[in-house]
């Protein structure tokens, strides 16, 4: 098993915990560049995760991809090994902020 399929067993355990609808986009010719690697939502909110391990680095093209869901009111994470145990938080503070639809 490599490096990232660890951490994105571990997204999937921890989306799944709690209680988040999520699928992960397959890429093929028909597919947008960037597209994270997980996309859900949870309590009505859009969620975006790209995941990486080590040293890899999220993509000009994939940090495009989440900034355009942050710009429309998704949280949107590039997780990986050295911050996937604040994951749970992050989503749980999200979830408790006052959202205003502008």
């Amino acid at each position: 098993m490599t490096p990232e399929v660890k951490v994105k067993n571990r997204i999937k355990q921890i989306l799944e915990e709690l209680g988040c609808y999520y699928f992960m986009p397959i890429g093929g010719p028909y597919s947008r560049i960037g597209v994270p690697d997980f996309i859900g939502c949870i309590d009505g909110l859009y969620i975006a995760i790209e995941a990486k391990a080590g040293k890899n680095k999220a993509t000009a093209l994939q940090l495009r991809e989440l900034e355009k869901v942050r710009q429309c009111g998704g949280l949107a994470l590039v997780v990986d090994d050295s911050n996937i145990d604040s994951l749970k938080a992050q989503i749980d503070e999200w979830r408790r902020r006052e959202w205003v639809v502008q």
